[in-house]
């Protein structure tokens, strides 16, 4: 391992290859995930400035039989960019490849490189007078390399989709150290299987992506910001359908929140102010982006919410009126996982259903985990704009979080994943697969697909090197031949 040490080293300089060997130095950021659910050991931390670094990286490690873990922000939430604790992986983070290559005014694109955090992009954007809508918690920290890894979503997937709706091209680095140069801002190209789109959500078992080109979109003149209560999920839904009808294309954001996420909110945040909560069992957060004017966004507005009033859909509303107003919604809103986290160790559940079936999901899930799990407390929240709710679960009051997670776990996942399967939906909307949910893959995904994702993993990284262990399980024994 010493020779591809120095060889790294060759590569991408002395300062760039970190190391245990060197007793000052701290790998804790790149070897601990997000939710400090799992801690690894590196053989090393490798940090190319550029495209040919890293397929020289890539080569390199190839040669010396070693596998590597691809990081940008190391933001995940299913442990899905540290490595392992055999101190035998290679962690090739593309933080220093942080350059935003072009901007293209005319056919709304922006190219970038892999490392780029999302903010910066979306202040790229702004600056040159588009907008990149790509917007999730973590865009402080996260890179647009881990967003396409993860296909990443976020609060704006009901009016532009995840992170592979927004991407027209990639660069990548092969399992092999090539470098696949598909940086397209074509809208067209029919030409053949659509290579993108294979290593978009692919989370680094591919390949590595170091640049993508991505779509922009004119600068909306105004956004307004809503806040509405209502009595049940079923009005929720109704009033999604309603503001789909109001404000067409201009419905960039639907959000739902349960009385008890809101509840842990306001007890550990008392200074945000959580508007209409206590007296209502879910509350919307809804955002309009006008192309015309704010006086026509705000009509809008008026005119769903007239709407919604007469028909008993919205108990009560209030909208921002200044955009400070509307960023303290939406931080209300960003700030529920942190108040989880205040409250305690809990268990989370990433899944989309289709929006018609989310009230009964909800109404016969909860009823089912009252029964098998009694006090435990559901903190439901997320996109229902796209169908994805963050439907997660706390330990009972007063319980021991720690030994709740540990023991009760497996079984409500268990009862949930079976819940979601019934309701037609999926186990993982956005937060993608990583290690945590590589097992339930064969429970819940169709055989067949599942069948096919491992004869594309054989065919592009046959000797398993790119991210191992993550996204697929390990293939069942073949049938002995007769």
């Amino acid at each position: 391992m010493n020779t591809l040490i120095t060889t790294l080293r060759g590569i991408v300089g002395d300062a760039q290859v970190l190391t245990h060997d060197d007793p000052a130095t701290d790998l804790s950021a790149w070897e601990q995930d997000w939710r400090k659910r799992a801690t690894g050991r590196a053989l090393a931390v490798v940090r190319p400035g550029s495209t040919a670094e890293v397929a020289a990286v890539v080569q390199a490690c190839v040669a010396a039989g070693v596998s590597i873990v691809p990081q940008g922000g190391n933001t995940g939430l299913v442990v899905g960019s540290v490595p392992d604790d055999s101190g035998t992986q290679v962690v090739l983070s593309l933080t220093r490849m942080n350059t935003v290559r072009a901007i293209d005014g005319d056919n709304l694109t922006l190219t970038v490189d892999a490392g780029c955090v999302l903010q910066a992009v979306q202040e790229a954007a702004e600056r040159a007078g588009y907008l990149f809508p790509l917007s999730l918690a973590a865009e402080g920290s996260c890179t647009i390399g881990g967003n396409l890894a993860t296909n990443a979503g976020g609060t704006q997937v009901v009016r532009y989709g995840n992170a592979r709706e927004l991407c027209l091209g990639l660069e990548v680095v092969t399992a092999q150290g090539e470098v696949w140069h598909g940086l397209s801002g074509l809208r067209k190209d029919n030409t053949g299987y659509d290579l993108r789109d294979l290593f978009v959500g692919s989370e680094g078992t591919l390949g590595i992506i170091t640049a993508a080109t991505m779509k922009l979109y004119p600068l909306p003149a105004a956004q307004l910001t809503a806040w509405a209560a209502v009595s049940s999920l079923d009005a929720a839904v109704q009033l999604l359908g309603l503001a789909h009808r109001h404000l067409g294309a201009g419905l960039t954001g639907f959000e739902v929140m349960g009385q008890f996420a809101l509840s842990l909110v306001d007890k550990h945040f008392p200074q945000q102010r959580v508007p209409l909560w206590s007296e209502h069992p879910y509350c919307v957060l809804l955002e309009n982006s006008d192309s015309e004017s704010e006086a026509h966004a705000r009509s809008q507005f008026e005119g769903l919410l007239e709407t919604a009033f007469e028909q008993g859909v919205v108990q009560d509303a209030v909208v921002a009126e200044s955009l400070q107003q509307a960023h303290a919604l939406w931080h209300i809103r960003e700030s529920i996982p942190l108040a989880q986290a205040e409250e305690g160790l809990n268990i989370k559940h990433d899944i989309s259903i289709p929006v018609s079936k989310i009230p009964a999901f909800c109404a016969e899930t909860d009823a089912l985990l009252a029964r098998e799990v009694p006090g435990v407390r559901l903190v439901n929240f997320g996109h229902l704009g796209d169908g994805n709710l963050h439907y997660n679960v706390q330990a009972p009051e007063g319980s021991d979080a720690g030994a709740f997670l540990r023991d009760m776990e497996a079984r409500i996942n268990h009862l949930v994943f079976d819940q979601v399967r019934r309701f037609d939906g999926s186990i993982s909307a956005e937060h993608g697969v990583g290690s945590l949910k590589v097992d339930k893959l064969p429970v819940y995904k169709d055989p067949v697909a599942l069948a096919l994702m491992r004869s594309i993993k054989r065919a592009l990284d046959p000797r398993n090197l790119m991210n191992p262990g993550r996204v697929l399980p390990p293939a069942p024994p073949s049938a002995s031949l007769p």
